[in-house]
């Protein structure tokens, strides 16, 4: 399981980047491993509203549908939308081409309370251990 050291992580297994008050978010490598081969990725439109800790999105795979939640809130300015068309992108590229919004932060703030990796690992290794 891969943790980019440089990234921030929720605890709903988003991770995000952070540059010039742009976040781009995506799911985490640890995430992509428990849906399995992932077949649909609904993205929200270029303009919506993203609140903390809501859902923003959907990841369907052969084993489960899950709601993406939103690690920071802002407006979002991007969307990836290949993934609309290759959702395996998901599996193969979590922390790269498989980026799902990129938002413009409506409170930076927010970014204090995602997790180093380091913080990351752990959690994810408690977690493993309550399964």
């Amino acid at each position: 399981m891969e943790i980019p050291k440089t990234l921030r992580y929720s605890r709903e297994h988003e991770w995000v980047a952070v540059e010039d008050g742009i976040a781009t978010i995506g799911i985490t490598d640890y995430a992509q491993e428990q849906l399995g081969d992932v077949v649909y990725v609904e993205l929200p439109e270029v303009g919506a509203q993203v609140i903390k800790d809501e859902p923003f999105g959907v990841v369907e795979s052969v084993k489960a549908v899950s709601d993406v939640f939103a690690p920071l809130s802002g407006t979002v300015t991007e969307v990836n939308g290949p993934l609309a068309d290759s959702p395996e992108i998901v599996n193969d590229d979590p922390y790269g081409d498989a980026w799902m919004i990129r938002v413009e932060l409506s409170d930076p703030g927010e970014l204090d309370d995602l997790m180093s990796a380091a913080e990351y690992e752990k959690f994810v290794e408690e977690e493993q251990d309550d399964v």
